[in-house]
């Protein structure tokens, strides 16, 4: 219950600065749209090698080939708008500012850093996936679906505190990874009961805007079919009206996770990285945490 408490309270604070800054929700509006494209261009030539080469050996290899790279796609997208995110909560928290063009500049120096960050992450993807197709029932494939499942989350969570690593210090991917290795190491994160807060938050809430969504478009798309009197073009309209409805609701709590989860990751950076250089003076004092993680914390 502290834990739920704890990520509420993070997520008041948070929120409160998105609306008093319209501009630290744009890239997640802008990661949405953009990854919605990308997905609709990437899947077409998968259908094309579907239907052409059929489920053989060689179309499953190339299905394979533009899967990956259609993932590797949506990873950059992801990282790119989210790099914005981090850059321009650290701008408002340490200038009372996040400014676009500076946000902008700032992912255009690290695109290829952002582009390692997302090879790896889509070759964890992959490990995942294969393991997951893996029909075995053995213990052997048991726990090589678990172990990957293990990797697949750590690396999620490391990725999320890589990226502020990379905008705000400007490290590459190594230097990225051990910075946020050593952080982790010595404690300077609080990531267990915090992180697990937010996650409930931000995962009932979408729950809670999904549902509506859904009991909205099922009240529409229904209605519209019980009294149209079999009219099929009013039956039609009225369950594609329901779909856009159920989607926008779907597209807000999208938004909403992604925001909430790049803010709550890139205070606990912030933080940690306040404390580290703290300690690195030799300063006894308690670093106070971003305004957002304290209000979590207290």
């Amino acid at each position: 219950m502290q834990s739920f408490s704890r990520g509420w309270a993070f997520l008041k604070q948070a929120w409160s600065m998105a609306f008093k800054d319209k501009d630290l929700l744009k890239p997640s509006i802008y990661a949405l749209i953009v990854g919605m494209i990308v997905s609709m261009i990437g899947i077409i030539p998968i259908l094309i090698a579907a239907f052409v080469l059929g489920d053989g050996q060689f179309g499953r290899i190339v299905m394979g080939v533009f899967g990956a790279v259609l993932m590797f796609a949506q990873f950059v997208v992801s990282y790119i708008f989210s790099g914005m995110t981090v850059y321009l909560i650290y701008g408002y928290l340490t200038k009372g500012d996040g400014r676009m063009d500076e946000a902008w500049a700032i992912v255009r120096r690290d695109f290829f850093d952002i582009l390692t960050l997302a090879a790896v992450s889509t070759a964890v993807g992959l490990l995942r996936n294969a393991a997951q197709r893996n029909r075995n029932r053995g213990i052997a494939s048991n726990m090589a679906r678990a172990a990957t499942g293990l990797i697949e989350t750590l690396w999620t969570e490391a990725a999320y505190l890589i990226l502020p690593a990379m905008v705000i210090d400007d490290l590459n991917l190594k230097d990225g990874v051990t910075r946020v290795g050593k952080i982790v190491k010595e404690n300077l994160l609080l990531i267990g009961i915090s992180t697990v807060g937010v996650r409930w938050v931000t995962g009932l809430i979408g729950f809670i805007f999904g549902m509506i969504g859904f009991v909205i478009a099922f009240a529409i798309g229904g209605g519209a079919a019980y009294v149209s009197g079999g009219n099929t073009a009013i039956s039609i309209v009225g369950i594609a009206v329901g779909a856009l409805i159920f989607f926008a609701f779907v597209m807000v709590a999208s938004i909403f996770s992604s925001y909430t989860s790049t803010a709550y990751h890139t205070c606990l950076y912030i933080w940690a990285r306040d404390v580290e250089t703290a300690k690195a003076q030799g300063s006894s004092l308690q670093v106070m945490a971003p305004a957002p993680l304290a209000a979590a914390l207290a």
